[in-house]
C-alpha cells in the first residue's frame, strides 16, 4: 500500500500542545531497540485482566527528579462511609449522602475536571489470575494462533490464485451506491451466490443462487396482503395454525432474487404506529416529598419527576453516586422553578435549595407498597392482567412489509424516567421526558392508513421513505439522540444485516494477509502517520479493540478505543507488555495486560516520548476515519469491526475443522463446543470479570453433585438391605461412602431435603387452592395443609433412624437388586453430566462466550457443528436466537459449509 505524505498526514489532537513529529529518526529507533531488548513473552495474547502489581515502565513524566510509579490499580468509588453509625441511618437519604459528597470534592481525582482514567474506577478490578491454569491455556493458545495465522495466509493466497486464473468470478461490492458492483466470484455458501457489500449499503438486496444440492432456486412466494392480527386467545391460535400451514411457504430471502435497485428497501409498508406508556397518576394526598422536615406539595410534573428518585431509592448504585444527584437535583429544581415551586401545607412557599435536605421516604414506602400488591396478585389476576395487556398490544406487535407479515421490534415508546447511564455516564440521573406524538414521525407506505394519534395530538411529519427501514423515529433530551422503531431481530431485514456482515467477514479472508504483511511493515516506517497507523490496525486485528471516536466529553461519556487512546491508558513493562486501562463502549472499564510485538511496544514507547503527558493523544496523527479509508484500499466497505468479526469466525471456523465426529454423550459435544468458543473468545479477547455469585453458583452445583453421591450411597445400602451377601460380591469398598460426604454434610443436606420436600407440597396446595378458587369451589383448610406435610415429617424421622443404625430400607414398588443397580448406573450418567458442567462452568468464568457467539461467530458454523455431532440446535441457541438466526439453520444443509 502506498504511504501517506508528511503534508497530508493529520496533525496531532493536541491536549497539552504535545504532537508527535512527522517523522521517525533512525537514531530514535535505535535507542529504543536497545532500551527494550530482553526475553520476549509470545506476541498477540492477552496475559491477564487482573491489577498489576509489578513496576511499570518509567515513560511517565519525572516530578523532582524522581519518576512518578504508575498505579493501574484504584479504589472502587465509595459513596457512602462505610462505617456510618445507626444514627446516620435513621437520617432521610440525602441527608446522609452530604458527607460522602464533601468527601467526594477533597479527593481531586474524583473531580469532574480530572482525566477519567485518574479518576477512581467504578468498581474492582477483574481478580488476577497469576499462575492459573487460565495463564497456561492463554499461553499455549499463543501458538495455536500463529498456526491458525498461517493457515489464514495460505488460504488467501490460494483464493486470489484461483480467481486470477479465471476459474472462479470476481464480484467485489460498490463503496457507494454511486458506483457500479462490479463481479464477484460466486462461491458456494448455503448453496447461495455470496454478495458483499458494504454496512451502509441497502439491507434488502437479495441473494441469487442455486442450493447447494443441485436443486433449483426456491421460488419466492407471490405476495398477498396480510391480515391483521387477532387479538387474545384468538391471535395465539392463529398464529400457530399459520405456522403449520405455511412453514413450506415462509420466505427465503437468501434464496430469492436480485433487486433491480437494493436501495429500495420496500414497495408497501403498514402498520399501526407506537404504544406510548400510560399518564402519570399522582401520589395520594398524604405522600409528600419532605424538605428539611416540612412536607411539600409539587405540581404534578414536579411531584412525578420526584417519584422517579423516590421509586428507586433501593437502587444504592445510582442513588448514591454524587453525579446522579447532581444531575437530578439541577433538573427538579429547573421543572420546580417554572411550575410555581413547592409549598408547605398553608400554601406558603419553600425554597429547594438543598439535595441533602430532601426526603424522599415516603415516596419510596409508596411505591415499594405497589410493587407488593403487583407481586401479591394471585395467578389468576396475573394472567387476566397480561391477556388484557396482550390484547390491547396485538394490533402493534406486526407490520406488513412488501405484502409479508414481518415482526416489529421495540413498537413501546420509553416512559419517562431517569436516564441511568453505563459506567461513569456524565449525564446519569438527568429527567428522561415524556415523549409526546408531537415529537415523533411516522414512516409508511402512500397507500396505507396512518396510524390515529391519541384523542388531541398529532404526528409530528408523515413520511413515505421507502429507503428507510424504520417505522417511527424520535429525538430523545438526554444525548440528541435519535430513537427508531425498526423490525424484529427475527424478522427479513435484520437477518440480511447479519448475514451482510458475516459475508463481509469472509470476503477479508483474501485479503487478511496483505493487510497483516503491510502493516508489520510499516510498523518500522520513517512516517509517524504511517507507523501510528500500522501499529493501530495490529492492535484492532490482534486484540479485538474497537477502533473508537472522537467524543465531545461535555456531552457524551469519555468513552475511547484504539485511534483515541492518551497517554494515561497505556503503560508499558519491559521487555514487550502493554498495560490497556481505558473506559470503552458504554462506558464499562476496559482493562488487559497484553504482550505484545516488540516493535509494537517500541512504537508505543515512541508515541509516548516527552514532552507528550496526561491528556496527549498516541495516535495523534491518525483518527478513525483515516484508518477505515485506508482499510477500504484492501477491500471495498472493510471497516476495523470486521476485524473481530473475521477472526472469530475463521477461529472458531479452523477449531471445528480439526474436530472428528465421535460418539460420546451428548454433554460431552456440548463441552466440545463450548471448548472451542472459549478459545475463540481467548484468542479473540472477549473476556469478562468472574461474576459476583460465580462462587456461590460453583457450590451449588458441587452440593447437587455430592447430593447425587449420597443418593447414590442410600442406594447402595437398599442392595445391602435386599441382598446382604452382595457385600461379599461386589467389595465391601463398592459399598463406602465417598470421601468428601462427611457426616456433617450428610445431616445438613438431609434438611436440606426435608425443607424442600415441605416446600413443593406447600406450593402444591396453593396452586391446587387457586385453582379451586378459579372454578367457583371452595378453598381446602389449613387442616389438609397439615396432613400433607405429613409427607415431609415420615421423610424426616426415617433418615433420623438411617443416620442412627447406618441401615438403609429398600424403597419403591418391588424392589429389586437389578431395578437398583440400574438406578445406580442413571445416577452415575447424571454425576458424570453434572461434573462436566461444572468443569466447563469454571473455564468459562472470565470468558464470554455469549458475546462471541451471538456476536462475532458466523451462526452458521454453530449449526454445521449440530448437524456433524447430531446435536440439537436447541442446545446453542435459545428459541429468541433461533428466531434471529433462522436463515442460517435454514440455509446450511450439510455439515461441510465453511466460513
Amino acid at each position: 500500500m502506498k504511504s501517506s505524505s508528511p503534508d497530508s498526514a493529520p496533525l496531532a489532537r493536541r491536549t497539552n500542545g504535545s504532537a508527535s513529529r512527522a517523522k521517525v529518526s533512525k537514531n530514535i529507533d535505535n535507542e529504543m531497540e536497545k532500551s527494550t531488548n530482553g526475553d520476549y513473552a509470545p506476541a498477540g495474547v492477552s496475559i491477564r485482566n487482573g491489577p498489576v502489581t509489578d513496576e511499570m515502565d518509567i515513560d511517565l513524566p519525572a516530578l523532582n527528579g524522581k519518576r512518578k510509579a504508575r498505579v493501574s490499580t484504584g479504589k472502587p468509588v465509595n459513596y457512602n462511609d462505610a462505617a456510618s453509625s445507626s444514627e446516620e441511618d435513621n437520617k432521610p437519604l440525602a441527608k446522609r449522602q452530604r458527607t460522602s459528597v464533601s468527601k467526594a470534592k477533597k479527593d481531586e481525582s474524583d473531580s469532574d475536571d480530572a482525566p477519567i482514567a485518574r479518576r477512581k474506577s467504578g468498581g474492582k478490578l477483574p481478580p488476577s489470575i497469576d499462575g492459573s491454569d487460565f495463564e497456561q491455556e492463554e499461553k499455549k493458545l499463543a501458538k495455536e494462533k500463529i498456526h491458525i495465522e498461517k493457515k489464514a495466509e495460505k488460504e488467501a493466497k490460494s483464493i486470489r490464485a484461483k480467481e486470477s486464473k479465471g476459474k472462479k468470478p470476481v464480484i467485489k461490492e460498490s463503496d457507494s451506491e454511486d458506483e457500479p458492483i462490479s463481479k464477484s466470484r460466486a462461491k458456494k455458501a448455503n448453496g447461495a451466490k455470496k454478495e458483499e457489500s458494504d454496512d451502509d449499503v441497502p439491507l434488502t438486496q437479495k441473494i441469487a443462487a442455486k442450493k447447494a444440492n443441485g436443486k433449483a432456486p426456491v421460488k419466492t412466494p407471490a405476495k398477498t396482503p396480510v391480515k391483521k392480527p387477532a387479538k387474545g386467545k384468538a391471535a395465539k391460535k392463529e398464529e400457530s395454525e399459520e405456522a403449520e400451514a405455511e412453514e413450506d411457504e415462509e420466505y427465503r430471502w437468501w434464496d430469492a432474487p436480485n433487486k433491480d435497485d437494493d436501495s429500495i428497501k420496500w414497495e408497501t409498508l403498514e402498520h399501526n404506529g407506537v404504544v406510548f406508556p400510560p399518564d402519570y397518576e399522582p401520589l395520594p394526598k398524604n405522600v409528600k416529598l419532605v424538605y428539611n422536615g416540612t412536607p411539600v406539595s409539587l405540581h404534578v410534573e414536579a411531584e412525578e419527576v420526584a417519584g422517579f428518585f423516590g421509586a428507586m431509592l433501593n437502587s444504592t448504585l445510582n442513588v448514591e453516586n454524587p453525579t446522579f444527584q447532581k444531575n437530578f437535583f439541577n433538573d427538579f429544581t429547573e421543572i420546580l422553578g417554572k411550575n410555581g415551586g413547592a409549598k408547605d401545607k398553608d400554601g406558603n412557599k419553600v425554597a429547594i435549595k438543598e439535595f441533602s435536605k430532601l426526603d424522599f421516604t415516603r415516596i419510596f414506602e409508596y411505591y415499594q407498597g405497589k410493587s407488593e400488591e403487583r407481586k401479591a396478585r394471585s395467578s389468576a389476576e396475573k394472567k387476566a392482567d397480561k391477556a388484557a395487556k396482550d390484547e390491547f398490544e396485538a394490533p402493534y406487535l406486526y407490520c406488513t412489509w412488501d405484502g409479508r407479515k414481518e415482526r416489529v421490534g421495540n413498537f413501546r415508546v420509553e416512559p419517562p424516567s431517569l436516564f441511568r447511564g453505563r459506567g461513569e455516564h456524565p449525564k446519569t440521573g438527568k429527567v428522561k421526558k415524556r415523549v409526546m406524538p408531537e415529537q415523533i414521525t411516522i414512516n409508511i407506505g402512500p397507500n396505507a392508513t396512518v396510524p390515529t394519534p391519541p384523542p388531541g395530538h398529532k404526528w409530528k411529519e408523515i413520511k413515505h421513505d421507502n429507503k428507510a427501514t424504520w417505522l417511527a423515529m424520535w429525538q430523545e433530551n438526554i444525548n440528541g439522540a435519535y430513537k427508531y422503531v425498526m423490525l424484529a431481530a427475527n424478522s427479513t431485514v435484520k437477518g440480511q444485516s447479519d448475514f451482510k456482515k458475516f459475508e463481509k467477514a469472509r470476503e477479508l479472508k483474501k485479503h487478511i494477509d496483505r493487510i497483516r504483511k503491510d502493516y508489520q511493515k510499516e510498523l518500522k516506517s520513517e512516517l509517524m502517520a504511517d507507523r501510528q497507523r500500522a501499529t493501530a490496525v495490529y492492535l484492532i486485528d490482534k486484540f479485538a479493540l474497537r477502533a473508537g471516536n472522537e467524543k465531545d466529553s461535555e456531552n457524551e461519556a469519555e468513552t475511547v478505543g484504539c485511534c483515541s487512546l492518551k497517554f494515561e491508558h497505556v503503560t508499558l513493562k519491559p521487555p514487550n507488555t502493554v498495560i490497556f486501562d481505558f473506559l470503552g463502549k458504554d462506558s464499562i472499564r476496559f482493562y488487559d495486560e497484553v504482550t505484545v510485538d516488540p516493535q509494537v511496544f517500541r512504537n508505543l514507547k515512541i508515541f509516548k516520548k516527552s514532552p507528550k503527558t496526561e491528556g496527549d493523544d498516541i495516535f495523534d496523527r491518525l483518527n478513525t476515519g483515516q484508518l477505515n479509508k485506508h482499510l477500504a484500499n484492501y477491500m471495498p466497505g472493510l471497516t476495523a469491526k470486521v476485524f473481530r468479526t473475521y477472526n472469530a469466525s475463521y477461529t472458531m471456523s479452523t477449531l471445528l475443522q480439526e474436530l472428528k465426529a465421535t460418539n460420546t454423550s451428548l454433554h460431552e459435544k456440548i463441552k466440545l463446543y463450548n471448548d472451542c468458543n472459549r478459545k475463540v473468545a481467548i484468542l479473540c479477547n472477549h473476556k469478562r470479570t468472574v461474576g459476583a455469585g460465580h462462587e456461590a453458583q460453583m457450590g451449588k452445583l458441587t452440593d447437587r453433585i455430592k447430593g447425587l453421591k449420597y443418593q447414590k450411597w442410600r442406594t447402595k445400602q437398599m442392595i445391602l438391605d435386599l441382598d446382604p451377601k452382595q457385600k461379599k460380591k461386589k467389595g465391601a469398598e463398592w459399598f463406602e461412602l465417598d470421601d468428601d460426604l462427611t457426616q456433617e454434610w450428610i445431616e445438613e443436606h438431609q434438611a436440606f431435603l426435608v425443607e424442600e420436600q415441605r416446600t413443593k407440597i406447600t406450593k402444591k396446595f396453593e396452586k391446587d387452592n387457586e385453582k379451586l378458587v378459579a372454578e367457583g369451589e371452595k378453598e381446602m383448610k389449613a387442616k389438609e395443609l397439615t396432613e400433607r406435610l405429613g409427607v415431609a415429617d415420615d421423610l424426616a424421622k426415617k433418615l433420623k433412624k438411617e443416620n442412627k443404625t447406618k441401615k438403609v430400607e429398600a424403597e419403591g414398588r418391588t424392589p429389586s437388586v437389578e431395578k437398583l443397580e440400574a438406578a445406580i448406573e442413571k445416577i452415575d450418567q447424571r454425576i458424570t453430566t453434572m461434573n462436566l458442567q461444572a468443569e466447563d462452568r469454571e473455564g468459562n468464568k472470565e470468558v464470554a462466550l455469549g458475546t462471541s457467539k451471538i456476536n462475532y461467530i458466523d451462526p452458521r458454523l454453530t449449526v454445521v457443528f449440530a448437524k456433524k455431532f447430531d446435536v440439537p440446535i436447541e442446545k446453542f441457541f435459545s428459541k429468541t436466537l433461533r428466531e434471529k438466526f433462522n436463515w442460517a439453520i435454514k440455509s446450511v444443509e450439510d455439515d461441510d459449509w465453511e466460513f
